[in-house]
């Protein structure tokens, strides 16, 4: 082991910050007015207008919750009733790109601009792309909307999170993390009634309309109380003296043309656009590729791959390179807390989408449970992950340590998912499928927490939002490989089972079993037809699931790598600095 790997792992282990990590941290890592407008509302808010914070945020995070546990149920109806099931994974393929991709530009305009501005941009998309989806005619639009609505859906999780950083120190962090997820624990079982309720006296485009009236009513206070500060903040002149630098005062004045460029430098729009576009040109096909007239000899699938993966070494060489503000930072990269946490977030979220992308549909069609009971089994591994991230929350707050809480959750979770492989089948333990459910969120809620805390805690303050993005960005990059593949699965797996258990039907029949829920669950259990697509779906979801339990070993093998950052009374690990910029000590440094 050389010196400086010494060094880093001692910083890392025993809560020193390391020369290592300063030098990476302390790259290119000038703070934004953003950042600096956030360090200066700590010293204007007081003991009532900091509640009132916490509890807008409580808020708005209840709406989001709400939003989760009941348009996940929408959109199996809603592309159902256009015939079009089989491209549920290609639709959620474009919604994870996009939420991928959308949460570097959120974070980027969070700092250069603020957290305040940034929330009403992201409120604007999502009620947009809700008024969309209600009023849509086919399934494009209903895709069209939820890209829209996927980049608000996107900004409302990350400005959560950054706000959650801005306010908390680390020991801090995780519980109040955990918490803010507290609702989904109430909307699991409300959000449930609602949603079957909905679409019972309903229908599922007003399920999609009301929250185009409830995000706006829930996000307000929060919105109003972040300008509010940032507006007193610069009336006092704490944000003008904080950004008080030589180089701001010699900075040019540009033009309208000039601040344009300058801004897309500052987003690295480039970058996003070759990212984004080289996921979607790889992943899409795979969800295409059965409806391609020659599938995967078809000159346009592989036209699709070639330029995808093309555009991969494209985009490193541009960030690495080119990029003034790069999405993709080489301190990022050398940074092995934050690339751990990333890549634990992408193969994790690989192997959840493997199973969870057709499970609603696998469990209508599969189990003779009411609508109702097959919503709460879709929400069972959300309760389980809120309820045992709050305990690693509160495990961190007094362990001052993450590492072997991640280690045990992603074993755990795995465990889950292998138990998936048995209990999958029609004639399967409904409380072993249950308890599969438990598990994974249980495992998923320890890992969550603790891997995103120990990134946070590796860079500085000015860092934060880009990371938790950076982050976030390859976990949901990872949502959408895992929903490709599980589309790919179906698409090329299932028309192929359903011609082998139902041979005395035509081809229209079998493929309207195969396009819509609503026709494959329509008979009763034991009639021919309805047992044949039963064992299609059990042969489809079996090997879903021995993919997801290979896939999600790797997570596990990642986190022994994982530093185990100190957790303290610091913003971060790196810079020794509180919630408001002021340097401070380290309980542990004091200590020694």
């Amino acid at each position: 082991m050389s010196k400086q790997e010494e060094e880093s792992r001692v910083g890392s282990e025993d809560g020193h910050r390391s020369p290592t990590s300063a030098v990476t941290g302390a790259e290119d890592v000038s703070a934004h007015e953003g950042v600096k407008t956030v360090q200066a509302t700590h010293k204007v808010y007081g003991k009532y207008s900091k509640w009132f914070l916490f509890v807008s945020l409580g808020l708005a995070s209840y709406i989001y919750s709400l939003d989760g546990t009941t348009t996940y149920t929408y959109l199996n109806y809603a592309v159902s009733s256009f015939n079009g099931l089989s491209l549920i994974s290609s639709i959620q393929v474009a919604q994870s790109i996009i939420i991928a991709v959308g949460k570097p530009i959120v974070a980027k305009v969070a700092d250069v601009s603020s957290r305040g501005t940034a929330y009403v941009g992201v409120l604007i998309f999502y009620v947009i792309g809700y008024v969309v989806i209600a009023s849509a005619q086919n399934v494009q639009t209903i895709a069209g909307g939820i890209v829209l609505y996927a980049v608000g859906y996107t900004g409302l999780q990350l400005l959560t999170q950054i706000i959650i950083a801005d306010l908390t120190t680390l020991k801090w962090r995780g519980v109040v993390s955990s918490l803010v997820s507290l609702p989904f624990i109430v909307n699991a079982f409300v959000g449930s009634n609602i949603s079957s309720a909905i679409l019972k006296n309903a229908s599922w485009r007003w399920g999609y309309a009301m929250f185009a009236i409830l995000i706006p009513a829930a996000l307000s206070p929060l919105i109003i109380t972040l300008l509010w500060a940032e507006w007193k903040a610069k009336k006092l002149g704490i944000v003008d003296q904080a950004m008080k630098s030589p180089s701001k005062e010699t900075e040019p004045k540009r033009s309208y043309v000039e601040r344009i460029i300058y801004t897309s430098g500052q987003l690295d729009v480039i970058g996003l656009v070759l990212v984004g576009t080289s996921v979607a040109l790889i992943l899409l096909p795979l969800t295409l590729s059965s409806r391609a007239k020659s599938s995967w000899r078809d000159a346009s699938i592989i036209a699709m791959l070639v330029v995808g993966i093309v555009l991969v070494p494209v985009f490193v060489v541009w960030d690495f390179k080119y990029a003034s503000k790069p999405v993709l930072a080489k301190r990022f990269c050398l940074n092995r807390s934050v690339m751990i946490a990333a890549l634990i977030g992408a193969f994790d979220f690989i192997s959840f989408y493997l199973t969870f992308t057709y499970l609603f549909s696998f469990v209508i069609v599969v189990k003779p449970w009411s609508l109702v009971n097959a919503t709460y089994f879709i929400q069972t591994q959300t309760v389980a992950l809120t309820v045992f991230a709050i305990i690693a929350g509160f495990g961190m707050r007094f362990l001052h340590r993450y590492k072997y809480l991640l280690i045990a959750g992603l074993a755990i979770r795995l465990l889950g998912v292998g138990l998936m492989i048995h209990s999958r089948g029609a004639n399967g333990s409904d409380a072993e499928l249950v308890w599969t459910q438990i598990l994974q969120g249980m495992g998923g809620g320890f890992a969550a927490i603790a891997s995103q805390v120990g990134a946070q805690a590796s860079v500085p303050h000015a860092d934060v939002a880009m990371v938790t993005a950076l982050v976030l960005l390859f976990t949901e990059v990872g949502g959408a490989i895992g929903s490709a593949i599980a589309g790919a699965i179906w698409s090329n797996m299932m028309p192929r089972r359903l011609e082998k258990y139902l041979p005395f039907l035509n081809e229209t029949a079998r493929t309207e079993l195969y396009e819509s829920i609503i026709t494959a669950s329509a008979k009763p259990r034991g009639d021919p037809i309805r047992e044949g697509v039963i064992l299609a779906y059990d042969d489809v979801m079996y090997l879903m699931c021995i993919v997801a339990t290979i896939v999600g070993v790797v997570p596990l093998l990642l986190s022994f790598f994982m530093p185990n950052w100190y957790l303290g009374n610091q913003q971060n690990a790196v810079d020794g600095v509180d919630l408001a910029g002021e340097r401070v000590v380290d309980e542990n440094e004091a200590r020694r």
